[in-house]
């Protein structure tokens, strides 16, 4: 949850910003790619910059090892949860600071017309904050945000409603076949590894804003923090808000390493689950563990999904699914590598009475492309498309930022946004057709179908 907000004043300079910023957008794309600084402060967070006047904005983004893949089994959806309620009030400062509700920190980010945001994945908790530029508002909303992320109150009031809302979420999700198919492939492409735990009101029930506190404790310090600005200031300017942001945060004395967590496990043998529910479309998730992010496949994987099912109408999933038989409306594939294996996946909607062909139809697609490959006609054309489209994923801020974080939490080399166009362009259909095979194996997936089938009966294992 975003806490921005409108009033005269920050709307005034918004929108003076955004004049410069349509105009400085062009000159971000012009330059594809800005060169990265990176540096390790004393105690131990790491940097990554990209010095930019093009506009007068800064962006922050705060990451830390501290995602769902951390939490307890028992209380699934603590990251989640303690990332909401870091938002919602902070304690008394230093030098007479007042304490701060979610009200008055509503109002004191709408003084300064910033923006500043808290958010959990399965690998990371990240903390973001976009401003001005101007000294005296840069200076105001980076103190801010150093007590928003060192000195949340997560007071137990506010926790409790929280509570009884999510749970209510849980029961709606419950209710619509998208949520089931979702849940159910996620707990069966997993096998018991952490990507795979599932936030129920049973894990809520368990979590309270001591549990909050002590993980804070343990895993928001600033030892373990990478942090990557984007924007209109200095090296030195940078290490200024860096040291700012992480001021407040705790320090272990000495930064010990996190426990491992084990790898996802690979599958061992194909799993069909079939859950009959009463909707008028069936959803399929057909998938299996993909790949880390740092696996050097990836841009033969990225490259060759986007033909198998990533890019929308010209797809082979959607030529023969959607186009050749009119199965589903659409149809897509996409793996979602993290510092684990994400799973790969294909997904659609279809009519309960078609449901069958189109799993059949899909399957066959896909073992067909990890047999063979790409044709050189599809290779061309999603080259074109991908690499036409590189410098879209860097015409503002926002963008930038996002890439830039992504280098730095998966330690990618710095010069991975000027080598991507050259590295795209170098893989062949050989090279795609070697990934796949190498990372997919269509005889031993996971298939989740759930809807409407009268002759289904639940079933786990095939």
């Amino acid at each position: 949850m975003s806490l921005s907000h409108s009033k005269p004043a920050a709307a005034g300079r918004l929108l003076r910003t955004g004049v410069l910023v349509a105009l400085g957008f062009a000159a971000l794309a012009a330059q594809a790619a800005l060169p990265i600084e990176h540096w390790t402060l004393a105690n131990g967070a790491k940097i990554y910059l990209v010095s930019s006047q093009a506009l007068p904005i800064v962006d922050v983004e705060v990451d830390f090892d501290a995602g769902s893949r951390r939490d307890p089994a028992d209380q699934a959806g603590l990251a989640s949860v303690s990332s909401t309620m870091v938002e919602k009030g902070v304690r008394a400062g230093r030098n007479g600071e007042p304490a701060l509700d979610q009200n008055a920190l509503g109002e004191a980010w709408a003084d300064l017309g910033a923006e500043f945001d808290v958010s959990a994945s399965n690998d990371r908790t990240s903390y973001t904050l976009r401003s001005l530029a101007d000294p005296k508002l840069l200076d105001k909303a980076v103190a801010l945000a150093a007590r928003v992320i060192g000195e949340p109150t997560f007071p137990d009031d506010i926790w409790q409603r929280e509570r009884e809302r999510l749970s209510a979420s849980i029961r709606e999700g419950n209710t619509k076949p998208a949520t089931v198919a979702a849940r159910a492939f996620s707990s069966a492409v997993y096998s018991g590894h952490p990507y795979g735990q599932q936030t129920t009101e049973a894990t809520l029930a368990r979590i309270d804003t001591a549990a909050m506190r002590q993980r804070y404790q343990q895993l928001i310090v600033p030892c373990r923090a990478k942090l990557s600005i984007v924007g209109a200031v200095t090296r030195a300017q940078a290490e200024g808000i860096a040291n700012a942001m992480l001021s407040r945060l705790p320090g272990p004395e000495a930064c010990t390493p996190l426990p491992a967590i084990a790898p996802v496990p690979a599958l061992a043998e194909s799993k069909e689950v079939r859950i009959p529910f009463e909707s008028a479309q069936t959803h399929v998730y057909i998938g299996q563990p993909g790949y880390p992010r740092q696996d050097p496949d990836h841009f033969a994987l990225n490259l060759g999904n986007y033909i198998l099912g990533g890019g929308g109408f010209v797809s082979r999933l959607t030529d023969e699914v959607r186009e050749k038989r009119g199965l589903t409306y659409s149809v897509y594939s996409g793996f979602a590598p993290g510092l684990d294996a994400g799973a790969f996946r294909v997904g659609f909607q279809t009519r309960p009475d078609q449901a069958a062909e189109a799993v059949k139809v899909a399957r066959e697609v896909l073992a067909k492309f990890v047999a063979e490959g790409p044709t050189q006609n599809e290779l061309k054309a999603a080259k074109d498309n991908l690499i036409g489209g590189f410098p879209l994923l860097l015409d503002s801020n926002r963008k930038l930022i996002g890439n830039v974080a992504n280098i730095a939490w998966n330690d990618l080399p710095l010069d991975y946004l000027d080598t991507w166009t050259a590295r795209m362009n170098a893989v062949t259909a050989a090279d795609i057709k070697a990934a796949f095979a190498r990372k997919l194996q269509p005889e031993r997936m996971v298939t989740v179908v759930v809807g409407s089938d009268p002759q289904a009966k639940p079933r786990d294992g095939k």
